[in-house]
């Protein structure tokens, strides 16, 4: 990522879990709190996952800490959180959500140019020999890098 992008919580399993079909940035609607909070780092995209509801795309399930500096007057950590699409491109997102297994699936949340913004993503869920498989071949990567590095000439 670029130089003014801070990135404030990643979504590790989703790469595990699921096929990652394609990628999208989005907006979010915060409230104050919510963005301090986000800037201490206060933030879980565990669990998390979009839904499209009246021609809208909600996050549901992200969990936004509590500021540390808020009075009584805080936010919900639990709350569904519009997130900010063309209308063309939630008309797409619709069309391949209506598919069988397809989900919309966050995947990491930073900051860009002082506002927040969400990478998420349509993907399919992995069944339990896909994550094996891929166990199996990341093993393998990280153990031909270990050779490498072993037989390198200096």
């Amino acid at each position: 990522m670029a130089d003014n992008i801070k990135t404030i919580a990643k979504n590790t399993k989703a790469y595990y879990n699921y096929q990652i079909l394609e990628r999208f940035e989005a907006g979010i609607v915060l409230r104050g709190t919510e963005v301090k909070a986000l800037r201490e780092g206060r933030c879980s995209l565990k669990d998390s996952y979009a839904k499209i509801i009246n021609g809208e795309i909600w996050l549901i399930g992200m969990n936004i800490g509590a500021y540390t500096n808020t009075g009584f007057r805080g936010h919900d950590p639990e709350r569904q959180r519009k997130l900010l699409f063309h209308r063309h491109e939630i008309k797409r997102l619709y069309r391949k959500v209506m598919e069988k297994g397809v989900t919309l699936v966050p995947l990491s949340i930073y900051f860009k140019k002082g506002n927040a913004k969400l990478e998420i993503a349509i993907a399919i869920g992995k069944r339990e020999f896909d994550k094996r498989t891929a166990i199996a071949e990341r093993d393998k990567q990280r153990e031909m890098k270990r050779i490498e590095k072993k037989f390198r000439i200096k």
